[in-house]
C-alpha cells in the first residue's frame, strides 16, 4: 500500500518544512491503516488499532475490547435477544467485538479492570480494496491538516503582537494574502493603512493583531493601522523602549495622516523624546517612511493634566487650560494666531490630543468665543478661524493660478500650430 521511501521522505519533508512532529505522522498513518482494515475485513462494533513500522513497512494489527460487567451493558436474555432499552438506562448494549465480561478478562488477564483495554492480534493484511485506500489517504490529509493547525497556532501564537514580514501573495477585493511562510496572513482593506497600494510579489511589514482557528485552518489577522504597529516600530529602532527605560504611555493615531506618541522615562538621565526622534530625527524618519510619510508628534508624558494637555495640543501654545474632572473635560483659551495650529486642518489636532489625553477637549478663543470640541472620536468646529480662512483663500488663489497658466501653455501652444501651419 506504501512506498518506504516516499514514505520516509514525506515524513522528514513534513517536519522540517513544515514543523509537523514525525510522531503526529506516524499517528495518522496508523489511524489510515486500522480504517482501511477494518472496512476491508472489520466486523461490526470492532475497535481497530494499527502498529506501522516505517523502516521495514511491518504493519501489525490488534482488535481492542473494553472491560465490561452487567452495570455497563444490557446482556442478551436466555433466547440471545436483547431486551428493549429504558430511556433512563445509562447502560449500552453488550457487543461481543467490543466488549468482554470482567469474568471473562480475568481468565487473560488476572489483575484486569473495568474499562481496561484487552489487545487481541489479528491477522495482516495488505490487500486493500480502492474505497478503503481512499479512505485511509483522506485520513492521512486530514491529519496532517490537524497536526499543523497546532503547529501553526504553537508558533504564531507565541508572536501575536509582534510584527511580522512577509510577500503579497494575492489581492482580492481591497484585502492582502501575505505568504509568512509557515502560514497566510490577512491584512484586510479596513486594517491598510490609506492610500497605500501594493503588488504581488511585495515585502510588507505588518503588526499581528490576533490569531483564530477556523474551519479551513489557522487565520491570522494583520493590520498597518493599528496603533500598537506605531509602538513595534519604534520599539525596534529605539532601545530604550525595548529595555523598559523609557515608556510610550499612550498612542493617538490616524493612519496615513497623522498620530500622536506621549512618552515618559523612569531614568532622570534620558530624555524620552529625544530617544524616539533619535540623532539627527534618524529613528523618527524611519519609523515615518515605514508608515508612508505619516507625520508623527512626540510629546513627554505628565501626571499634571493640564501641562499633558498643553503638550498634547502642541505645536499650538495655549494660554490657559481648565481641566473639570466631574465632566471630563478641558477647556482650552488660545489666541487668535494659534486658533488654526489648536484645532488643525478639519480638527484633527485637537481630536487626536482628545484620543491621547482621554479627555474631551474645548477650545475657545481669547474673546470667550468658542471655536472647537473633540472627544477623540470627533472634532466639531464651531467657527472657522482667520487663519483657516486664509490658508483655504491661498489653496484657491494657487488652483486659479494653475489653471490661468495652463490656459496660457494652451494658447501658446495653438499659436506654435497656427504658424507652422501658415508657413
Amino acid at each position: 500500500m506504501f512506498d518506504l521511501k516516499v514514505i520516509n521522505s514525506v515524513l522528514d519533508q513534513l517536519e522540517e518544512e513544515r514543523g509537523i512532529p514525525r510522531e503526529s505522522m506516524m499517528e495518522a498513518i496508523e489511524a489510515a491503516l486500522a480504517t482501511a482494515y477494518k472496512k476491508e475485513y472489520g466486523k461490526k462494533g470492532q475497535i481497530i488499532r494499527a502498529k506501522f513500522n516505517p523502516e521495514t513497512g511491518g504493519t501489525e494489527f490488534f482488535q481492542v475490547k473494553i472491560v465490561v460487567d452487567e452495570t455497563k451493558v444490557i446482556l442478551p436474555d436466555e433466547n440471545g435477544e436483547m431486551p428493549e432499552r429504558m430511556d433512563d438506562d445509562d447502560r449500552v448494549f453488550f457487543n461481543e467485538e467490543h466488549h468482554i465480561m470482567i469474568e471473562d478478562a480475568k481468565k487473560i488477564k488476572r489483575d484486569a479492570k473495568l474499562e481496561d483495554e484487552l489487545i487481541f492480534p489479528l491477522e495482516e493484511k495488505n490487500d486493500y480494496g480502492r474505497i478503503a485506500a481512499q479512505t485511509a489517504k483522506q485520513i492521512i490529509i486530514q491529519k496532517i491538516r490537524e497536526a499543523e493547525k497546532v503547529s501553526v497556532m504553537g508558533e504564531f501564537g507565541e508572536r501575536e503582537g509582534e510584527i511580522v514580514s512577509g510577500t503579497v501573495q494575492r489581492i482580492e477585493r481591497g484585502s492582502l494574502f501575505v505568504d509568512l511562510g509557515r502560514a497566510t496572513g490577512l491584512l484586510s482593506y479596513e486594517e491598510q493603512i490609506p492610500g497605500e497600494r501594493y503588488k504581488q510579489g511585495e515585502r510588507i511589514r505588518a503588526y499581528l493583531y490576533r490569531v483564530e482557528e477556523s474551519p479551513r485552518g489557522v487565520v491570522l489577522r494583520l493590520s498597518r493601522s493599528h496603533p500598537k504597529f506605531l509602538y513595534e516600530l519604534f520599539k525596534v529602532e529605539a532601545p530604550e523602549i525595548a529595555s523598559g527605560t523609557v515608556e510610550i504611555k499612550s498612542i493617538a493615531r490616524e493612519a496615513g495622516s497623522r498620530s500622536k506618541i506621549a512618552v515618559e522615562s523612569s531614568d532622570p538621565h534620558i530624555d524620552p523624546v529625544g530617544s524616539l526622534v533619535g540623532q539627527r530625527g534618524v529613528r523618527v524618519s524611519t519609523v515615518m517612511s515605514e508608515l508612508g510619510g505619516e507625520k508623527i508628534d512626540i510629546i513627554e508624558w505628565s501626571e499634571d493634566p493640564v501641562k499633558f494637555v498643553e503638550d498634547s495640543l502642541s505645536p499650538a501654545k495655549t494660554n490657559s487650560v481648565t481641566i473639570n474632572e466631574d465632566s471630563n473635560t478641558a477647556f482650552v483659551e488660545v489666541s487668535e494666531d494659534q486658533q488654526s495650529l489648536a484645532i488643525g486642518k478639519g480638527g484633527q489636532n485637537v481630536r487626536l490630543a482628545a484620543k491621547l489625553t482621554g479627555l474631551k477637549i474645548d477650545i475657545t478663543g481669547t474673546k470667550g468665543e468658542e471655536l472647537a470640541e473633540a472627544d477623540g472620536n470627533e472634532a466639531i468646529i464651531k467657527e472657522n478661524t482667520e487663519e483657516n480662512t486664509k490658508d483655504e483663500v491661498k489653496e484657491k488663489e494657487a488652483t486659479e493660478e494653475s489653471e490661468v497658466t495652463e490656459k496660457e501653455n494652451d494658447a501658446e501652444e495653438k499659436k506654435d500650430e497656427d504658424a507652422e501651419k501658415n508657413s
